[in-house]
């Protein structure tokens, strides 16, 4: 225990982690520390069986359960409206459904931090935004107690600079700029630790938002090293080298988690925000010079990329985990979303909405605690760009794009290698009009 807490002191200067004994008996509220990854394929964890090595992750997936169908949007902007507000991303117009770098929520936007909050948490983000790169939209308007990282997308890990253009500065400290030196994935887990040590006792939301594994791709000379042997591809190398370095910093979170005697009072919660990317080229968008990037991550077995509708692109690796209430090592098969987080979580921490929050989400908590065997058949729906939909009804999904309609039956066939939508027209024209019966609340938000 001293020599990891010797490391933690290194790694993160000369914090004082207090006692090291659980927090009292009648503290009910448990902590909550929601990791999403970035650009994170499928096949890219340990517990996948990927080459890649993933121990922190895989420690939470082994100990507590795997969604094997946790669904989100297929690029970061969506999957974070929705994350934290438990609606889909279409309900706050176009700007939500794609990268924004204007205002996606109203200010008074009730969010999953703000509930919390007038719960009586510490809230805090570190990591990445991206739901209004302006610093008078940043997170500390909504809900957030304390906010670091980047206001913007993913940026270079040394640089912390966005894409050229009026939001490439975007590293801040409370919605401030600022400028620091580091990596951006060890200053992300470093201001990590930092929020659980300052919230001393009272029970912490840490929305811990890496932008690793986001292009560009730079990671630590000794992880690449580490994979030299390992992996022959130079370019996935870099990957599997950025990816391991982020689960570091989430290995050094749980060690923080531990030293302050709050770990066995945690929930966990780790996901993507979306699959990965196949390749990358440099074109000059971000300052600075990096690789071309051949081979990035791996959504197989399925079919599909970042940006698409396809399940490679919007089923995430999950995996949730809270000492002596979800646990067991077991798998989850059941359909959920990223919408179902706020309602789940705000559950957990014992708030009740004043007014109808019009969730798209539900309360999957007795699903993941083993309560029910499977949740009833769900419709999950998604609006991306370029007039792209999709829907999903019980084991049938309908992708609408490029001004053609495409059927498969996941169950089945969820690789979607076989498109029935010619063989099965009454079920198309079923899903159809569930989609458009989905799409009615579509712009129901505005941004003042």
């Amino acid at each position: 225990m001293k020599y990891v807490l010797s490391l933690l002191v290194l790694a993160f200067g000369s914090y004082s982690f207090g006692s090291q004994t659980e927090p009292p008996v009648s503290w009910r509220k448990p902590n909550i520390v929601f990791i999403l990854a970035d650009d994170l394929g499928w096949g890219d964890v340990g517990f996948h069986n990927s080459q890649i090595e993933t121990p922190h992750i895989d420690f939470l997936a082994k100990s507590g359960v795997r969604l094997s169908q946790h669904y989100v949007s297929p690029m970061c902007t969506p999957t974070r409206v929705s994350l934290l507000t438990g609606c889909y991303p279409s309900r706050f117009g176009d700007r939500a459904i794609k990268p924004s770098n204007i205002q996606v929520m109203p200010f008074d936007t009730v969010t999953l931090a703000s509930a919390l909050k007038s719960v009586g948490y510490k809230t805090a983000i570190s990591g990445k935004w991206h739901l209004g790169c302006a610093q008078e939209c940043g997170p500390l308007k909504f809900g957030f107690d304390n906010s670091y990282g980047t206001l913007a997308g993913g940026v270079g890990p040394y640089t912390h600079l966005y894409k050229k253009g009026a939001f490439s500065a975007t590293w801040h400290r409370n919605d401030i700029l600022i400028e620091e030196e580091g990596h951006t994935t060890d200053l992300i887990a470093r201001e990590a630790v930092r929020d659980i040590i300052n919230a001393k006792n009272a029970p912490l939301f840490l929305y811990l938002a890496f932008t690793a594994v986001h292009v560009p791709v730079v990671a630590p000379q000794k992880w690449v090293d580490y994979y030299k042997e390992k992996i022959q591809d130079e370019s996935y190398r870099h990957y599997a080298a950025y990816t391991s370095h982020m689960d570091e910093g989430i290995g050094k979170v749980i060690d923080a988690l531990r030293h302050t005697g709050k770990f066995k009072n945690t929930v966990f919660v780790f996901t993507s925000d979306n699959g990965s990317f196949p390749k990358w080229a440099p074109r000059g968008k971000y300052p600075g010079k990096y690789r071309s990037m051949e081979r990035l991550g791996s959504n197989l077995p399925y079919r599909g990329y970042k940006a698409q509708l396809y399940e490679g692109g919007i089923r995430s690796p999950t995996a949730v985990y809270w000492p002596g209430v979800i646990e067991g090592n077991r798998r989850i098969d059941t359909a959920v979303d990223i919408v179902d987080w706020m309602p789940t979580l705000c559950s957990i921490a014992g708030y009740t909405p004043k007014k109808d929050l019009r969730w798209d989400g539900r309360n999957i908590l007795p699903l993941l605690k083993g309560e029910e065997a499977t949740s009833a058949s769900r419709t999950f729906y998604w609006k991306f760009i370029n007039g792209e939909k999709a829907l999903r009804s019980g084991d049938w999904k309908l992708i609408i794009q490029k001004g053609r309609s495409e059927l498969y039956n996941i169950a089945s066939d969820p690789y979607e290698k076989k498109d029935v939508a010619v063989q099965f027209p009454e079920r198309v024209k079923e899903l159809k009009a569930l989609l458009s019966k989905a799409a009615l609340r579509d712009g129901d938000v505005e941004v003042q």
